[in-house]
């Protein structure tokens, strides 16, 4: 008799979502395209600049990649962070595909809860030195498209 495997559940079980706290997301683009350059970096900013308003979720850091993107976020009580999520993807990948004729995005996202504040900036730190471990600049600072919605860029990527 076969044994089959259950893949693991890359996100968490909703119940968790409601409550509030801090995430690591990770969302990958179709294919893992390297599709974000400056344009559709700026476009993707100001849409989630919207959407984390109108869902009520900070957005610590972010860090666009050539083809995925860190978001470092913290959710209120009353925030249902699939709703945040799906209102993000929704407005740039219908956008781009409009544009395109392309998907912007892979299904889902991968999400961590980040539980202490030490916890916390040490996953700040790690998604602003993604682009120096990916060997495309040396230096965080360098890297434009990395920053946040509430805390100042310098203290992230200075470091």
């Amino acid at each position: 008799m076969a044994t089959t495997f259950r893949r693991k559940p890359n996100r968490l079980p909703l119940p968790n979502n409601a409550e509030s706290h801090a995430y690591l997301l990770t969302m990958a683009t179709f294919e893992r395209r390297k599709v974000f350059n400056e344009a559709l970096v700026k476009f993707s900013l100001d849409k989630l600049q919207v959407t984390s308003k109108q869902r009520r979720v900070s957005i610590l850091i972010y860090c666009f990649m050539p083809d995925h993107v860190h978001l470092l976020a913290l959710t209120r009580d009353s925030t249902f962070l699939p709703d945040f999520m799906r209102d993000f993807k929704q407005a740039t990948g219908f956008a781009f595909k409009r544009k395109t004729k392309r998907k912007l995005w892979q299904k889902s996202y991968h999400d961590h809860v980040v539980r202490t504040e030490q916890s916390l900036w040490a996953a700040a730190l790690y998604i602003a030195a993604n682009p120096v471990r990916a060997g495309l600049v040396e230096e965080a600072r360098d890297w434009p498209w990395t920053g946040s919605l509430i805390w100042d860029r310098s203290a992230l990527v200075e470091g």
